[in-house]
């Protein structure tokens, strides 16, 4: 498409306002990516999830009607389009990464065999990232009395969607791969509601209940088999502003094996450690460990409710105080 076609008339009205965009685009070098070659497709890296889906999960995701004759045509088929994508995306991600940081040369070959040796690893890499996601789905399977059936949870949890991206993403932060693990995972954040930092290291059979609100921290260490239900929090404390030194940092708990943790806690804090087998309860706020086996809840609040007033329909024999309040213990 030609740009100048639909360019504002000079002195027009929205002429004036390109200028001034122009102006703050040049006044201000934040917020743009102008005179730059190379940014990552973010369209490409939701594809190569797609095609991700399919592999872990064929039959469920893409083509639907597979039988054991068609298997290795379309899987080769799926695992070698994925490797290119990945080569390629791979390639923009690292490219871009020294185009941004000042004063560093682009080295494109260097770009694109690093692109290749990357993907080349990581696709060697799927049957064990697979192995544990059906661990996963296990996990989610024997801690939803919910859950009709191991296919319900691979087509319709968002919690499973959610730790099958991390599990991709992990790997691509761990091999040094910039950005694309962040799209990767703010892509399935959007999605699932759950935000789990590609950076955090998970052990096998995690299960995400509901999923919607969970956020798990970039240096948060969890065990083998823990379930967080909707709307947990496993963050940082607050740190002042323009704490750059913070980064690398351990900010974020540890959660040992077979812990549970209930709706809406928040567990912050590097030092926290959450001891293997512990329970934590729904909305409690720590940021101080707890040991193997005990349980964390907060006190159960009184409710104060209001008696209908005397005379109204409603109102007959009623135990209320004198205010017309029932205070009683949940």
């Amino acid at each position: 498409m030609d740009d100048k076609r639909h360019a504002p008339t000079p002195g027009s009205e929205l002429h004036g306002v390109v200028e001034a965009l122009i102006a703050g685009y040049r006044e201000d070098t934040r917020g743009h990516h102008i005179n730059k070659r190379f940014t990552p497709s973010r369209q490409e890296i939701i594809d190569i999830i797609d095609l991700l889906l399919q592999i872990f999960y064929p039959g469920y995701n893409g083509r639907q009607d597979l039988s054991d004759e068609d298997l290795l045509y379309h899987v080769g088929t799926l695992v070698s389009t994925l490797q290119t994508k990945l080569e390629r995306q791979i390639e923009r991600c690292l490219c871009f990464q020294d185009e941004t940081v000042a004063g560093c040369r682009i080295d494109i070959p260097k770009c694109r065999q690093r692109g290749r040796d990357v993907a080349h690893v990581f696709v060697g890499k799927l049957p064990e990232i697979r192995r544990r996601l059906l661990l996963d789905v296990q996990a989610a399977y024997d801690g939803d009395p919910a859950a009709s059936s191991m296919d319900e949870i691979i087509l319709a949890y968002p919690g499973l969607l959610a730790v099958t991206v991390y599990r991709v993403a992990h790997e691509l932060y761990l091999l040094g791969v910039p950005l694309m693990p962040r799209i990767m995972s703010e892509w399935a954040h959007t999605r699932t509601g759950a935000d789990i930092h590609p950076g955090a290291n998970i052990g096998d059979s995690f299960f995400i209940d509901h999923a919607t609100g969970v956020v798990i921290g970039e240096t948060t260490d969890i065990g083998a088999h823990v379930k967080l239900y909707q709307g947990v929090t496993l963050g940082a404390l607050s740190l002042p502003q323009h704490s750059r030194g913070a980064r690398g940092m351990k900010r974020h708990p540890t959660v040992e094996d077979h812990v549970t943790i209930y709706a809406n806690a928040t567990v912050l804090g590097g030092k926290t450690v959450l001891g293997q087998g512990s329970v934590v309860g729904g909305s409690v706020f720590l940021t101080k460990s707890v040991a193997d086996g005990q349980r964390v809840a907060i006190e159960a609040p009184r409710l104060r409710v209001a008696s209908p007033p005397q005379g109204s329909p409603t109102a007959g024999g009623s135990e209320a105080e004198p205010d017309g309040i029932l205070d009683f213990d949940i």
